[in-house]
């Protein structure tokens, strides 16, 4: 089936002072955009639960964000940059973060035209002792290179990172990180270590907040996916279709589709990346149904949702799931995913509600958007535009409602 998507049908002016470089003293203070039905109300993030339904399951993204950008030098002096985006031996984040001595791992280099060949490092104390870490290039790609990492001081990789590296925030910012983004640019319910951006969403959420919502019976999941640099990626081509989606890690444990089997009806997700997650599971279920097996191996592909049949619910994939693990005795299911969430036919199957930020012109989110809302897109984004909102990550967010009295995109339950 051949599918297009004019990537210039989801342009809008960002000027540059729209965009929040800084976040708010109080992370729930941000402006809250409603989007209900057709119908756009303001409010602030911190009344966000006198806009939900109780009976509403919140799924968040509980990844954490690492200090993935480490600075090295040549022995000329040169500067190097090395941002870590995904293990590559070993492959498993946990082993991987656990390792000692050496590893290696999938990289962006900064100024690479200066490292040709040879070792880079970086010097430090540790201890009282004089210690290196020295980077090498395995293997050059045309824009990730696999480094391999060795180092001589008693710590694990996870401990050089939290030593040495500093928080990778978005391009976008035209800034270098600062202390404050080391607590702000991350989640105050991230848990698991990977991500090299944060899902950005969720950073409107105290620990208050959530406490007083827990109070008053909403129930929260989490799901686990680690966010990649291809998420900053921008479309290159008119043809959006076109354009390759970069592959993210994601589990999710079995207590929590059990949750998500019983709350099936009314899942709220927090973010785009809890989005990719819980809509990717549709089509681990639908090869349990077919085959027998999810092949976790293999990643989901870009358009793999596209060609589930529509008789085949959230409910159904959820089901399939919950009984093929239960059958192997696993208490994770881990996969990777490659979704294009376009308007292109897509059906969400699992979400009913997204909570999310304010996203880039021409970008794989804003067609994430699209595909939940239609065309109203551009209506709440003019209407965020006129209306003081901030943008990007650490701006405002929005709220996005459209399962109420036969709305277009109501998921299939």
């Amino acid at each position: 089936m051949e599918r297009h998507i004019d990537i210039n049908e989801f342009d809008y002016p960002l000027p540059d002072e729209r965009i929040a470089k800084f976040p708010l003293d109080d992370r729930s203070d941000s402006k809250l955009l409603v989007f209900r039905n057709g119908t756009i109300t303001e409010s602030r993030f911190r009344n966000i639960d006198e806009q939900l339904p109780r009976n509403t399951l919140v799924v968040f993204n509980n990844t954490k964000v690492i200090r993935a950008r480490i600075v090295m030098h040549k022995a000329s002096g040169a500067r190097i940059e090395v941002f870590c985006l995904e293990p590559h031996e070993p492959a498993d984040y946990e082993r991987a973060f656990a390792a000692r001595g050496t590893c290696s791992w999938s990289c962006i280099v900064g100024n690479l035209k200066k490292w040709k060949e040879g070792e880079v490092d970086i010097r430090f104390d540790h201890e009282g002792r004089a210690c290196r870490l020295a980077a090498v290039i395995e293997q050059r790609g045309t824009r990730e290179h696999i480094v391999r990492f060795t180092w001589d001081a008693d710590m694990t990789f996870g401990q050089l990172l939290e030593h040495l590296g500093r928080i990778p925030i978005p391009p976008y910012l035209n800034r270098e990180s600062e202390e404050i983004d080391l607590t702000r640019y991350q989640t105050v319910y991230s848990k698991f270590e990977g991500s090299v951006a944060a899902p950005t969403a969720g950073l409107h959420f105290t620990e208050e907040l959530i406490a007083r919502m827990r109070g008053e019976g909403y129930a929260f999941e989490a799901v686990t996916l680690h966010v990649g640099a291809g998420t900053f990626l921008p479309v290159k081509s008119d043809d959006a279709a076109q354009h390759p989606m970069h592959t993210e890690h994601f589990e999710v444990r079995l207590d929590t589709l059990r949750h998500l089997l019983e709350r099936c009806d009314d899942i709220t997700a927090v973010g785009t990346t809890s989005v990719r997650t819980l809509e990717s599971l549709p089509a681990l279920g639908w090869r349990i149904h077919r085959n027998g097996t999810p092949d976790a191996a293999t990643v989901v592909g870009q358009w793999e949702p596209y060609d589930i049949p529509d008789d085949y619910t959230g409910r159904d994939a959820l089901q399939d799931i919950v009984a093929y693990m239960q059958q192997q005795g696993l208490e994770r299911m881990k996969a990777s995913t490659q979704i294009m969430i376009t308007p292109l036919g897509f059906r969400f199957r699992i979400v009913r509600r997204i909570i999310t930020n304010f996203h880039q012109p021409k970008s794989t989110l804003l067609l994430l958007i699209s595909a939940y809302v239609g065309d109203e897109w551009r209506r709440i984004y003019r209407y965020a535009l006129d209306n003081g909102f901030r943008f990007l990550s650490y701006g405002d967010s929005s709220l996005l409602i459209c399962d109420e009295r036969g709305a277009a995109n109501t998921p299939q339950q």
